[in-house]
């Protein structure tokens, strides 16, 4: 069976198109930029909508809730290890002073026995349309050609 997982994209207009994303914490990410941002996302629970499990995770990954604000789905994009992530997107802004975010707990060293808490998200940005495409995992890059064809499309361009 598919894994599967739903993620929330913001993007802001101010004044080109800019999109939400966070570096990966954990040591795996630590010392990479490229192809190792993502949208905030995460795995449904047991009877949980996608656009549910995006809010979620949201707030989980992030520490503030997503905003209230209309999301519409964007569309459903496979990753490299074959999961498909379900992506809501919505036009707003956050003040990234108020990110907080989550923290998961990963054995390191590796075999070690010990266990430490690491960030979900160490960083979060607003960031260029050419920055995302460098920055975000490579399966959510084609969200981001969605965002701006939505967007576009919107706005009668």
């Amino acid at each position: 069976m598919v894994e599967r997982s739903s993620g929330i994209l913001l993007y802001r207009v101010a004044p080109e198109l800019e999109i939400f994303a966070g570096h990966m914490g954990g040591p795996f990410w630590a010392r990479k930029d490229a192809a190792a941002w993502s949208i905030p996302k995460g795995l449904p629970q047991p009877g949980e909508t996608p656009l549910r499990a995006a809010l979620r995770e949201f707030e989980e990954e992030i520490g503030i809730p997503a905003p209230s604000v209309p999301y519409d789905l964007l569309g459903e994009f496979r990753q490299a290890s074959g999961k498909i992530v379900t992506i809501f997107a919505a036009e707003a802004d956050i003040a990234l002073d108020r990110i907080t975010g989550g923290t998961f707990e990963l054995e390191w060293p590796p075999r070690s026995g010990r266990t430490q808490l690491f960030p979900e998200i160490d960083v979060a940005r607003w960031l260029s349309v050419a920055d995302a495409r460098v920055k975000l995992v490579k399966g959510q890059v084609a969200a981001v050609d969605a965002v701006i064809a939505a967007v576009s499309n919107r706005n009668g361009a």
